[in-house]
């Protein structure tokens, strides 16, 4: 990273030096010493994970990613023996593409997906809620993001929940994509009444290809081979991804350590927003975000330059030695911007759109070289 300033967190950490692994090599399924030992190694990573989490280790999954785990979730609609008088899925229009673009292969399956809308702050009111529960009454299933990836905006969990729960007839599912969350706001599964989650750990810090998925309920596992973690995700399990999980929870995602690295953040981000504010042709998305505002994590922030596409900006700032990002990484191929179109961002200002996420390592000094070098493009360009 020499010569570079990092601002594209929300895709992808980086790296923690200090999470360090040693794990046995042997196969957690095998009945030998070898694989007794990576047994207990997969199960002790869990132990710890539900202790940062404050869950039941039973209650935990390994998986390769929040990817995976949201699509276990999505996908074991199609295994539900109650559906009949059930209407399917309710899902903001501001998820996660693993989330958004799934829908059209459950509603090729025969399960009627439900799109519910945002305010301009990105987040789902209970009254769009309530709307989209009167079109579709008694959902299986409803998902809604904790921190939006693009945008920041944070979803109001516990009220939602409350209201599904009021809904007459049967439970309803209600998952929630904690990717964003986990290490960076308080996460409080429990209180929020949760059905599912997903977590991912190299948004942490740690590797990629794995992951966590929390069930209150273990559903009928859509796909099968091999019964491990419970038969909800067959295949060889990675218990060295699973113990650098537990490393990077532990690490990053204990309450007293995310309170004290939010409000750094929050004092950064107020700082970026205040400075890109100066600038005469930024606007930061949504219009209405003040520098400290409760209604976002402090580690995203949605700005867009006018009359410079935002694909533009990224590859000028990368020329420049910073690396940010037009949205979500996981939909980079595709050229709309689905999520600002669902806040009211329309034409040209969507696609001016640059996403600016910070972490633990980003400092002030590094907020002040963006700021001054995008003042720099804004006169060049």
């Amino acid at each position: 990273m020499n010569n570079r300033h990092y601002f594209d967190w929300a895709a992808t950490a980086i790296p923690d030096a200090g999470i360090r692994v040693d794990a046995p090599f042997g196969n957690p399924s095998s009945k030998y010493e070898e694989g007794r030992l990576a047994r207990q190694s997969l199960e002790d990573a869990r132990k710890r994970c539900a202790t940062v989490l404050g869950l039941e280790p039973s209650r935990l999954y390994f998986t390769s990613g929040g990817t995976e785990s949201n699509a276990l979730v999505l996908f074991s609609l199609l295994m539900r023996k109650n559906r009949t008088g059930m209407s399917g899925l309710l899902y903001s229009t501001v998820e996660h593409p693993s989330i958004r673009e799934n829908t059209a292969p459950l509603e090729q399956l025969g399960i009627p997906a439900v799109p519910v809308g945002v305010e301009p702050d990105g987040r789902v009111s209970p009254r769009a809620l309530e709307r989209a529960l009167e079109k579709r009454p008694r959902p299986l299933m409803a998902a809604f993001m904790a921190v939006n990836n693009e945008t920041g905006s944070l979803s109001d969990l516990g009220v939602l929940t409350r209201l599904l729960r009021s809904q007459t007839g049967p439970r309803i599912h209600v998952h929630s994509d904690m990717v964003q969350a986990a290490g960076k706001i308080p996460v409080d599964i429990p209180g929020w009444d949760l059905d599912s989650a997903s977590f991912s750990a190299h948004k942490l810090g740690g590797p990629r290809g794995i992951g966590l998925l929390y069930l209150r309920k273990a559903p009928d596992p859509v796909y099968r081979g091999g019964g491990q973690e419970g038969g909800i995700r067959p295949g060889t399990e990675n218990t060295a991804g699973a113990l650098a999980l537990a490393e990077c929870l532990e690490r990053h995602a204990r309450p007293e350590l995310v309170n004290a690295a939010h409000a750094e953040a929050t004092e950064r981000m107020a700082f970026l927003i205040r400075a890109l504010k100066t600038l005469n042709r930024c606007t930061i998305l949504p219009r209405d975000r003040e520098d400290r505002d409760p209604r976002f994590s402090p580690y995203i922030l949605q700005a867009a330059f006018q009359g410079i596409p935002g694909e533009v900006m990224v590859r000028t700032l990368d020329d420049a030695g910073f690396a940010v990002s037009t949205g979500s990484a996981c939909s980079s191929s595709s050229k709309s911007r689905p999520v600002l179109t669902a806040m009211g961002v329309e034409g040209e200002r969507a696609f001016e759109g640059i996403r600016i996420s910070q972490g633990w390592s980003t400092t002030t000094a590094d907020i002040e070289a963006l700021v001054r070098e995008i003042g720099e493009i804004l006169r060049v360009l």
